[in-house]
């Protein structure tokens, strides 16, 4: 009885029913491989629309550009669905407070993983009883923070501008992870109600010596692990895919190559930067290259910082995953109303010292 109970809370918070179709997923999925292959065979061709080839044309370029992010996160769910929730909890910390943040934004810092293959993991760790807080910080620390990302940021901004933006963006993922653990404690946001207390006497090595022992690694156990990563991604790759299309959508209707003459360091350049990465579905990696030109071309290392950390903040991909994944939308919409104001002031700040 029990059990039965866990797989129907399953099904019911972080995934669709197992006897509804998930129409979603199917249909922007469908979407997206007919204009991908759209493109693939036929580019630009002049027997359709411009805005047509325009739409096939972005979804092309953000599926090339995004596919190694979604599959090193289903790489990461594979390997993280079998853990048991107490090693998680050993890593990130059971104790609610700095530390416990701390490790977070860290574990978000370094692991080098693109915006939409971090959501599926930040998915994984709340399901691991890690705490909201816990969880916004290491969403906030990592989307742009990965090592190949930081590479070239270096390159196209400079080492101390990059160094400067990991800095700050650190310091808002601690701010906002402590501000939810804060608003937990005191009942005004729900609890993860999958935490849990480790075992008295535990120990992080010798628990995980004594399990690796115990298994049996074959092709049949890491067959399981990777279907049950693609599994587990099926939450994050229907928004995902839809992100993609709407993001198409907004390029082929709206143009970007003429954002730099608007984006000055003002605050009203800083307000349009602001709206533009709001409304906009940017991965990553789409959006180091234009923070760039936001510094070198407009002259607004505050913009620059401010459309890395927004587009993190407001998307509506991850704003939506959260919400599955927790099952609160106070939880996901108090993620850009607690971040932007902090992302809006550092980054006038910038532009006023700059």
């Amino acid at each position: 009885m029990q059990s039965s109970q866990k797989q129907t809370e399953k099904h019911t918070c972080c995934h669709p029913a197992p006897n509804k179709i998930d129409y979603l997923l199917w249909v922007s999925l469908s979407l997206v491989v007919i204009l991908y292959c759209h493109f693939a065979w036929f580019q630009a061709s002049t027997n359709f629309a411009s805005w047509y080839n325009a739409l096939s044309m972005s979804v092309f370029e953000l599926i090339n550009t995004i596919w190694w992010g979604i599959a090193l996160g289903i790489v990461m769910l594979s390997i993280l669905t079998p853990i048991p929730r107490e090693f998680v909890s050993s890593l990130l910390g059971t104790k609610k407070g700095l530390r416990g943040i701390l490790r977070a934004t860290a574990a978000g810092v370094l692991l080098d993983l693109c915006s939409h293959g971090i959501l599926m993991v930040g998915a994984k760790l709340y399901e691991r009883g890690a705490s909201i807080g816990q969880v916004m910080a290491f969403l906030i620390a990592s989307p742009w923070n990965s090592f190949s990302l930081t590479l070239i940021l270096i390159a196209l901004i400079g080492l101390w501008w990059t160094l400067a933006f990991i800095v700050l963006s650190m310091l808002i993922a601690i701010s906002v992870g402590m501000i939810f653990d804060a608003l937990v404690a005191h009942q005004k946001l729900p609890e993860n109600p999958q935490a849990i207390d480790l075992p008295v006497g535990f120990r992080f090595w010798s628990e995980a010596k004594s399990r690796l022992k115990q298994t049996h690694f074959s092709p049949a156990y890491f067959s399981k692990m990777a279907i049950d990563g693609i599994k587990e991604s099926r939450m994050v790759m229907r928004w995902i895919l839809f992100g993609v299309l709407i993001a198409g959508l907004i390029r082929a209707f709206v143009s970007t190559e003429n954002f730099s003459s608007y984006f000055g360091p003002t605050f009203a350049g800083l307000g349009l930067t602001i709206l533009v990465a709001t409304i906009m579905e940017v991965c990553s990696e789409g959006s180091t290259p234009i923070a760039a030109d936001l510094l070198n071309r407009a002259n607004a290392p505050g913009n620059a910082f401010a459309f890395l950390m927004t587009g993190v903040s407001t998307d509506y991909t991850e704003v939506m995953v959260i919400r599955e994944t927790t099952k609160s939308w106070k939880i996901a919409l108090f993620l850009p109303l607690l971040t932007v104001p902090q992302v809006v002031f550092i980054g006038w700040l910038i532009n006023l010292n700059f």
